[in-house]
């Protein structure tokens, strides 16, 4: 089926500003609370907002086979479920309907009061109910950076690094959507030259700059994934920051890797970008250092030029851009992360979700967390405010954003915004 929906000439008769993330060409899904208190699934072009159940309903999908209440619901689950033919058919739908040659819906006055949205009339919830979560460490800039720092740079890179997309299983309940704040979280650390631990509120907070890619179901207990059919289970992206606690991750991530450190919060943009959004955008994925496993080995461009920014808000000030990377710079790709995953039968779920680790790009500005960036605290950063910072202070607000841009046509995925709060008060939360 042709990708239509992708064509860069394509104008929508809804507005759209010039460096809008969000243009026709984009489509991407997510899931809102509507003004009359339902939640709906839709997609959004420019700075509006669109209602696909209410769309469904209206009989602009009829000749697309979906189930009444495919929209009706407070997840993507079902719909990701559909498989590719679906997604795209839907997709390419919206793209008529929404084009500024087509009338049909742009002079039907009723229906368009029932379907078209302001953003300020949604709430964005979670995209996804999300099963499972896996956390990758697939930036070769990040894991030589943090390596050097904890061992010597001789040995970076632990021996299985460049043989495996190293990854752990983390925490699906703690994923929140843009806009949610979190609170400093709490825990044991161990203080310097002492050998004894203390418990209390961890002082090195950090983000992580990630993307996560969306699954769908996949296989069967005991099945892997072939790494050339892989993309065909990958829905799409959102921009991801996994939250870190550094101290407390020093102390317990030895001998099982981490856990309270890394479990408390992750952020996610809350529309998820199709990877049929992206196909213009493939970029080669960087040359491997060394020789990979059949299972690993792929043909083509696997990786995405999506541009990434990172910013730090204080309390009362301006915002500071602290970092600006690319998705591109990834050692191992989505594809070979997934046929790892499920190499020895793992099976994979709609909804599940898999963070690429954290992105670092080969020079300072580039990199993806305050562990590097001030490299672990030795370099603060200044913020327009005149304030520094070693790693994020309570009040502070992360926004990360990301998009791609080529011969005219700009895709994004907005921002993830995320406010860090002191540590839980039960007299002052209730």
């Amino acid at each position: 089926m042709p990708l239509s929906a992708n064509n860069p000439d394509r104008k929508s008769w809804l507005h759209v500003d010039k460096n809008s993330d969000f243009p026709i060409q984009n489509i991407p899904f997510g899931v809102f609370l509507t003004r009359d208190d339902i939640i709906t699934i839709g997609t959004r072009i420019g700075d509006t907002a669109i209602d696909l159940g209410a769309l469904h309903q209206l009989g602009y999908f009829d000749d697309i086979p979906l189930t009444d209440d495919i929209f009706l619901q407070d997840s993507l689950n079902d719909f990701i479920a559909d498989g590719r033919k679906t997604w795209r058919s839907v997709r390419n739908r919206i793209a008529q309907i929404f084009d500024a040659e087509n009338t049909t819906l742009k002079n039907n006055k009723q229906h368009k009061e029932i379907v078209l949205f302001r953003l300020d009339e949604i709430e964005m919830q979670l995209p996804v109910q999300v099963g499972d979560y896996t956390d990758f460490y697939s930036s070769i800039e990040h894991a030589t950076n943090v390596g050097t720092m904890f061992r010597d740079p001789e040995n970076a890179l632990m021996p299985n690094w460049l043989h495996i997309p190293v990854g752990y299983h983390g925490r699906s309940s703690s994923i929140i959507p843009s806009g949610i704040p979190i609170h400093r979280p709490q825990g044991q650390t161990l203080p310097a030259g002492s050998d004894t631990p203390v418990f209390g509120p961890s002082k090195l907070v950090d983000f992580e700059l990630e993307m996560a890619f969306i699954t769908t179901d996949a296989n069967d207990l005991g099945e892997p994934i072939p790494i050339e059919e892989a993309e065909e289970y990958i829905f799409g992206l959102v921009l991801f920051n996994d939250w870190s606690a550094r101290d407390i991750q020093k102390w317990e991530y030895v001998p099982l890797g981490p856990f309270l450190a890394k479990n408390f919060a992750s952020s996610i943009s809350p529309w998820i970008v199709t990877l049929d959004a992206l196909e213009p955008f493939r970029v080669a994925s960087p040359k491997p250092k060394k020789p990979q496993l059949p299972y690993l080995q792929y043909k083509g461009k696997k990786s995405y030029d999506i541009n990434l920014e990172v910013a730090i808000k204080p309390k009362k000030a301006k915002e500071t851009v602290v970092s600006n990377s690319n998705f591109k710079y990834m050692y191992w790709n989505m594809c070979q992360q997934l046929a790892h995953h499920t190499v020895n039968g793992c099976p994979v779920n709609s909804g599940d979700m898999m963070g690429s680790g954290t992105i670092s790009g080969p020079t300072p500005d580039s990199y993806g967390s305050m562990l590097e960036l001030t490299w672990r605290g030795e370099k603060p950063l200044k913020m327009n405010d005149g304030t520094e910072r070693k790693f994020i202070n309570d009040y502070d607000t992360v926004i990360m954003r990301g998009y791609c841009e080529k011969d005219g046509t700009r895709i994004g995925f907005g921002e993830v915004s995320t406010q860090l709060l002191p540590v839980y008060n039960p007299k002052k939360n209730k």
